[in-house]
């Protein structure tokens, strides 16, 4: 007979390294969850400052110029624009066409 025992389980760490067993992957992964963490860490703030709580009170006009910033280039390293295009020209859409008119 064999015995039972104990399985102990993997912390978090551990199980990073299983999934990616060379260094430069642990260090794409680790280097993934941090600037994910940024945007989340900046989307908050950011969002906060436009919440009313109504068991806090806001602390009058606060500039988020700099979170905005750090947001905007957290989101960039992930390929994402939060700005416009810089045309203010709408675009092209196939379904809004000018109706014909027929003489």
């Amino acid at each position: 007979m064999e015995e039972d025992k104990p399985i102990k389980e993997k912390s978090f760490l551990s199980k990073v390294k299983d999934i990616a067993s060379e260094k430069e992957y642990q260090v794409e992964f680790i280097g993934t969850v941090v600037r994910l963490g940024v945007v989340v860490w900046s989307g908050f703030i950011i969002t906060m400052n436009y919440i009313d709580l109504p068991m806090f009170k806001k602390s009058g006009n606060s500039d988020i110029t700099f979170v905005a910033s750090v947001f905007t280039g957290a989101l960039a390293t992930f390929g994402l624009t939060t700005g416009k295009n810089g045309s203010s020209k709408p675009p092209a859409c196939p379904m809004a066409k000018k109706p014909t008119t027929k003489v």
